[in-house]
């Protein structure tokens, strides 16, 4: 995944750092990242989400707010007000470039800020959050302990993960004023809430309240037993497949770039995991997933190679048989096409040439004659992937 390391100008005129990770194949859409309070853009979260939404074709951006990670400015003159403007700032480099984004993405509090930004960045089709709080005053409770002293004293040193941070009274007298309902309310695009039960910082109940907020069209997705930062690679991923899943259907992503030598398109495959084997897939605005079984080293995420082949027979088998009974005319209510490989992809590996064997059982349903259904039989065997496998195929390979 290339990752290009950029700045652009924050609300006070400081630079604020930004990574703006890329798709290896076409660019179908953009989407900007806000981190949680007091966090940064390299967040174990953030990262693994970029790069899986990066292998999907949307580029993403995500960056530190004023006085965090490599970002300039003091973080004690900084509000939530403050890090909504960066964001609309950063909403506007990334339109300079020709990248305008259509996705805003949120953790904690970084998504209640994508809430209230949302409505004053015309280009934002799909709003996410993940794990945030409805009403941006809650994060007070991480220095609850040291309100009267900012009170008293203007601002305070607290400590935040194990790391310490000014706080003035002009943040806290932000957030206390600041209502989202509105906001939500209206938002002008699709709404994505993810949230996990069992969240000990952010509770569920902010998640009901930011849905019943919102107005249609709006969905609601559990993350079960994640933690509040999505420490767990298995979350951070989870998330970030439920989003780019959720957010094709309103982004109006394109289709892929076509050729005459390929009339469908570039198939791009990234590896997604290098400890395993893991492979993102895309063609234009389609994603899938490739693996291999656990007993053979993968995680099982996936169809393996050999069952992306049986796939692509099964389903040019039922398409060619569709297409020839559409047009008899004859009445066949539904098709279905069961396909096993005798050998597996890691034993072909080992044992050099094989012979592949693929057999298909196809179900007709409907009411159709024997003659109807022998005919239809012949036909399976005129798919053009059965042709290509039965056929010597030509491949060439080279480096990029």
């Amino acid at each position: 995944m290339p990752t290009e390391k950029l700045t652009f100008t924050g609300h006070a005129g400081t630079p604020l750092a930004a990574r703006l990770d890329l798709p290896t194949g076409p660019h179908l859409a953009t989407a900007l990242f806000a981190h949680c309070f007091t966090c940064s853009k390299d967040i174990i979260a953030a990262r693994r989400i970029a790069a899986r939404l990066a292998a999907m074709g949307i580029a993403v951006l995500r960056f530190d707010f004023t006085g965090l990670g490599h970002s300039e400015g003091e973080f004690e003159n900084t509000s939530f007000t403050s890090n909504v403007d960066d964001l609309i700032a950063a909403a506007a480099a990334l339109d300079a470039r020709g990248m305008a984004p259509s996705l805003l993405i949120g953790h904690s509090l970084g998504g209640a800020a994508v809430l209230k930004a949302a409505p004053k960045i015309p280009s934002i089709k799909a709003v996410v959050t993940i794990g945030a709080p409805c009403d941006p005053s809650h994060v007070t409770a991480n220095f609850a302990d040291h309100l009267p002293e900012i009170a008293e004293k203007g601002v305070a040193e607290v400590s935040l993960g194990g790391r310490p941070f000014r706080i003035g009274q002009g943040f806290v007298d932000d957030i206390a004023e600041t209502a989202l309902q509105a906001s939500i309310a209206n938002l002008g695009a699709a709404l994505l809430v993810l949230h996990a039960p069992l969240d000990q910082v952010v509770g569920i109940d902010n998640a009901a309240d930011i849905f019943r907020a919102a107005k249609h069209p709006k969905s609601f997705v559990t993350l079960d037993n994640a933690d509040h930062l999505l420490t767990k690679a298995a979350d951070a991923e989870y998330a970030a497949d439920v989003i780019a899943a959720w957010s094709k259907r309103y982004l109006a992503l394109p289709e892929a770039p076509k050729t005459a030598n390929a009339p469908e398109g570039v198939l791009r495959v990234t590896e997604a995991d290098a400890a395993g084997f893991l492979q993102d897939i895309q063609s234009g605005p389609h994603h899938l997933l490739a693996d291999e079984p656990e007993k053979f080293g993968g995680t099982n995420k996936g169809l393996s190679p050999y069952g992306l082949v049986a796939a692509g027979l099964g389903a040019c088998t039922s398409m060619t048989v569709r297409m020839y009974a559409r047009r008899k005319g004859w009445r066949l209510a539904g098709i279905c096409v069961d396909v096993t490989h005798a050998k597996t992809h890691a034993e072909d590996a080992a044992a050099g040439t094989q012979v592949d064997h693929f057999e298909r059982v196809i179900h007709l349903d409907g009411d159709l004659t024997d003659d109807q259904r022998a005919r239809l039989l012949d036909i399976a065997d005129k798919c053009p992937v059965h042709r290509t496998l039965e056929q010597a195929s030509t491949i060439t390979t080279k480096l990029a």
